[in-house]
This record gives structure tokens, sequence and C-alpha cells, in this order.
């Protein structure tokens, strides 16, 4: 078997010297029809993998350059060292022009056609089930919208203000990279959520043994706080903690609309793997 057959084979499919190797011997030396038997193989390996929980991968965000829109979206892989390869991050880019260009931020829409053939091709390629998570876009027409995403590029965030520039916008977006908060405003929390975290102070309270009056004192002066750690108008600024960073917009006629944070795998439910278990289930597969 000629080492340049098998050296075509691989660049042409990016799968590993020895399946290029099998799928040439089966198809007595003929490049066209080793290509055919891989793609029937990985296509077989490539639907096991879908069912393989991909936590890790990417967040990736596009900025109009006048500030008027910005996406940002989510690429999910199984490992971060997947998350790192160059063809993973190409094909990042490619979803990410994709929804940019076409304002789309339904997942089953743009995945559908030449991005999922490219997926597929993906997972055949690095061996991991590769996923497009989710994507969201802002728009201001009286505003900008602004964007930061994380040197590691597992925390990405839009802002949207009325009024102000790109910078401030920037700066909020980092700050809410940074402290996580829940909503823009304290009354933009879920009045249930209130009430369950009121439930829970007042029985926290309640052992405290003290006079009626001041238990109801301390529930309030709890919620007061928990409302304000979640909002982020009350939060103090990252880059000047003796600013709020609704002063900060304030101060510059400003008002924050909405926000978008996205952190790489949140909210997803992670396998735990049995490593000897799964060895053990290759061997006898």
């Amino acid at each position: 078997m000629s080492i340049a057959l098998v050296k075509e084979l691989r660049d042409r499919t990016g799968l590993g010297m020895m399946e290029c190797k099998k799928a040439l011997k089966v198809a007595d030396n003929d490049v066209e029809k080793a290509i055919e038997e891989l793609r029937k193989s990985s296509g077989m390996k490539a639907a096991k993998k879908a069912g393989r929980t991909a936590a890790d991968g990417v967040v990736a965000v596009r900025n109009a350059e006048d500030a008027s829109y910005g996406l940002v979206l989510e690429v999910n892989s199984e490992t971060d060292f997947a998350a790192r390869d160059e063809n993973f991050l190409g094909f990042v880019d490619s979803v990410l022009e994709a929804a940019y260009d076409g304002r789309q931020t339904d997942v089953a829409a743009l995945m559908d056609g030449e991005l999922e053939q490219s997926r597929e091709a993906l997972v055949q390629k690095i061996g991991e089930n590769i996923g497009v998570r989710r994507a969201a876009a802002l728009s201001a027409e009286d505003g900008v919208v602004g964007s930061y995403v994380h040197s590691n590029k597992r925390i990405a965030v839009l802002v949207q203000l009325r009024g102000g520039d790109a910078d401030l916008a920037k700066d909020v977006a980092m700050h809410v990279a940074a402290v996580n908060p829940q909503v823009v405003a304290p009354e933009d929390i879920p009045a249930e959520v209130v009430d369950k975290e009121k439930e829970i102070f007042t029985a926290q309270a309640q052992d405290s043994g003290k006079p009626a009056e001041i238990i109801e004192k301390m529930i309030g002066g709890r919620i007061k706080k928990f409302l304000a750690e979640n909002s982020l108008l009350e939060q103090a600024f990252v880059k000047d903690p003796e600013l709020t960073v609704g002063k900060l917009v304030a101060a510059a006629g400003a008002e924050v609309i909405a926000f978008v944070r996205y952190e790489v795998g949140e909210g997803i439910e992670k396998e735990e793997v049995d490593f000897a278990a799964e060895v053990a289930a290759q061997l006898n597969g």
C-alpha cells in the first residue's frame, strides 16, 4: 500500500492513519471508494457520538461596526482540548458569520444545510460530539450594543444601552461577565423568586429568637440586599467599587436596556463517566 495514498486520504478526510489504511485496503487502493467507505463508517460514528454530552466549548460574539447590533452564540464540544482545536474554532467562525449575516438566532434554522454537514464532518474528524447550542442578539436604534468576550472564550456578554457609547457598553459588559447579575434592575426579579428568598430569610430570622418587629426589619434588610446583589444597576462597578453601575451609566446620560451573558456549559448536566467501564465496553464491543 502506497504511503502517498494514505497521506492523500488523510489530507482529504482529516481522519486517522489506521482508519485510512483500512479503508484503502477494503477499496483496493481506490481513494474515491475509500472516501465512500469512510463516509459510511464515520457517519455511523458521528451518529453514535451525538448521544454524548458536549458541555465544553467556546462562546463567540460579533458586533456591528456602528454598534447598532450584536450577536452571541455558544458552540459545544466534549472536552477543552477539542475546544482549542483550529478546525473546531474555524467551524465556530463559520457559524458566527452565518448567524450574524442572516441575523439568525434560531439554531435549528441556522444549522439546516451546509453548516450541519460541516458539523457532521467535524465530529468525524476530531472524534467528539459537537453542537451549536444557542444564539442571541441585541439591537439598538437609539443607543449602542457593546460586547465583551473573556480571554478564555468561556464567557461572553452583549449589553444594549439607550444613549452612551461603545466604550461604556463594553465596560458594562465586562462587569456583567465578572459579577454575573441576574437582571438589569431589582424590579425585574420575578416575584416568586423574591417570595422564596423571603421564606428562607424568615425561617432563619425566626430561629434567632428576636422580637417580631426586629425580625421584620431583618427580613426587609436581607431582601433589599438580595435584590441589590443580583441586579446589575445596584451592583458596585468592578472598575470603581465606589460607584454603582446604575450611577456610572446615568452619569453618561445613558440607560441599560438589556444584557445577555453566556457561559460555556452553564445549565448542562455533565455525565459522570466510568472510564474503566467505558474501556471494557469498547474492548467487548
